[in-house]
């Protein structure tokens, strides 16, 4: 029968049958939801954020104003709140959601750019590639400064730039390996020459909660609060679908360059509109709901919420790379920080080339094979070599293994079995 909503004339059995050819296109993907998925940054949404934000979507709401959707607006705003303590800001602050982390951080960038114009902004090679894209974007000079093997910034080049910074971006779980970087250091060193501090925690923002356990150091999240601005993915660790990211400041006084005026958005009441200090215009409703519902089943807390999650997904990463330290076929890259694992195939010749070919192999035969779903990740040949020395760097850079164990589940897998299959 007709469905009878206005401008629809399709009747039920059509949609049907849309649908089923939907399902037959979606075959295609690779298993995300499954354990033997350890690839990309990839991981199911929490029932309760599909479902909350299918329901939610039936209204449409959008929280750019206030009269778009009112009670969404208020969830988000509770959820920022909430967001907001776990990385230990006070009372006062500024956030809202966003429709990524990409999006969030160029809003912190464009808030840099305003607060210090003219001045450079700095991130570490190992940050996301698009903090420099960004920066491009906003017309602001980036520049890259180099880290070394383990992560760790160097400061001599900082210390040779400092006039000509004005923000630093320290990275709180890079999208590569999930390097950690220090951020109390970076934060004291900043602090004395006047810059201030962006942390890009979209990756590894939520494991604030579980810092000083499951042999995660607490020093850098300890931190935290005293940065300038935070993004923070719940699209991620948060269990959200996508997209779902989110930008804190940590002074209020930072709405003032969001400064704006809208004929049309602004009138329901006298109360600060999230539309008034985000970017983005239009924004949906059901993000905030399903961000809300979750958090609701799974607070903010080390145990008994979404804690729980992320200390089963750090041991899964301890355990696989227990497995490879044990296995005569794998060896491991550097110990994992978060839950990001490198790795690489043991090779007769012991040249980085060697290594480059025998993952691409690996990588190849397991993804098409379906027992395991792993990603390769390449990386400068002379950070490789300091590691492990006794492979040649033949070439500039080198190809490794790299698995994400972003799922509670991945903890009960039998990795030994999967690094011998």
């Amino acid at each position: 029968e007709d469905i009878g909503a206005p401008g629809i004339d399709k009747t039920l059995p059509e949609i049907d049958e849309v649908l089923e050819k939907l399902a037959h296109r979606l075959e295609g993907n690779y298993p995300f939801h499954h354990p033997t998925y350890a690839g990309q940054m990839l991981k199911p949404p929490h029932p309760a954020a599909w479902l909350a934000y299918a329901l939610t979507m039936t209204i449409n709401p959008n929280n750019h104003a206030l009269d778009g959707g009112p009670p969404t607006s208020e969830m988000e705003k509770e959820v920022v709140a909430k967001l907001a303590a776990m990385v230990g800001y006070g009372q006062t602050y500024l956030g809202h959601l966003s429709s990524a982390g990409t999006i969030a951080n160029l809003e912190a960038l464009w808030i840099a750019r305003e607060t210090y114009p003219g001045k450079a902004i700095a991130s570490s090679q190992n940050a996301h590639y698009t903090h420099s894209r960004m920066c491009s974007v906003l017309g602001v000079e980036h520049l890259t400064f180099p880290a070394d093997e383990s992560g760790a910034p160097d400061f001599n080049i900082l210390e040779e730039h400092k006039n000509e910074i004005g923000t630093l971006v320290v990275t709180l779980g890079t999208t590569g390996l999930g390097v950690v970087e220090p951020l109390h250091e970076l934060l004291s060193w900043a602090r004395r020459h006047g810059i201030r501090v962006h942390v890009d925690a979209a990756y590894g923002g939520f494991f604030k909660l579980i810092a000083g356990s499951n042999g995660l150091a607490a020093e850098a999240w300890d931190s935290m609060g005293e940065a300038d601005s935070i993004v923070i993915d719940p699209h991620k660790h948060g269990l959200q679908p996508y997209g779902c990211g989110s930008i804190l400041f940590k002074d209020p006084a930072v709405g003032k360059f969001y400064k704006h005026d809208s004929p049309y958005t602004y009138f329901t009441s006298e109360e600060l509109h999230l539309g008034e200090i985000s970017l983005e215009c239009s924004r949906a409703g059901a993000s905030a709901a399903a961000l809300w519902a979750t958090l609701e089943m799974l607070p903010l807390q080390n145990e008994g919420g979404l804690g729980d999650v992320l200390s089963a997904c750090r041991r899964a990463a301890l355990n696989f790379a227990q497995a490879c330290e044990k296995s005569d076929q794998m060896q491991l890259y550097c110990k994992p920080e978060l839950d990001i694992v490198g790795y690489f195939p043991v090779t007769g010749k012991k040249t980085v080339s060697a290594v480059s070919e025998a993952s691409k192999k690996w990588f190849k035969e397991k993804m098409g094979s379906g027992v395991f779903y792993s990603s390769l990740y390449r990386l400068p040949a002379s950070h490789f070599s300091k590691l492990h020395p006794e492979y040649v760097a033949d070439e500039e850079t080198v190809t490794i293994l790299r698995s994400t164990f972003m799922k509670p589940e991945h903890e009960k897998m039998d990795f030994s079995a999967i690094l011998s299959a």
